[in-house]
């Protein structure tokens, strides 16, 4: 459980990962701003009942970040966004 404080691009070699997971995600507002909390949640195949499995929470700064990232990604999503970032 962390608050990103940095992204770059990773250069090692991967591929999809073969299970899949929920993902809850929260806005939570403090006294330092606003942060984006994604919780990933344990996969279906889980003895266990559901619990949080990972969070990363992400400022305004690095939420934007992010988001040129995925529009990197997915280009098409920049229509979506309504233009894409200012």
């Amino acid at each position: 459980m962390a608050k990103i404080k940095e992204f770059f691009k990773d250069t090692k070699t991967s591929g999809p990962h073969p299970t899949e997971v929920e993902c809850g995600y929260q806005v939570i507002r403090g006294r330092e701003g606003v942060l984006l909390q994604l919780s990933t949640y344990g996969s279906d195949s889980r003895q266990s009942e559901k619990k949080t499995s990972q969070t990363l929470q992400l400022d305004r700064e690095h939420a934007a970040e992010l988001l040129r990232i995925i529009i990197h990604a997915f280009p098409d999503l920049k229509d979506e966004a309504g233009g894409g970032l200012r």
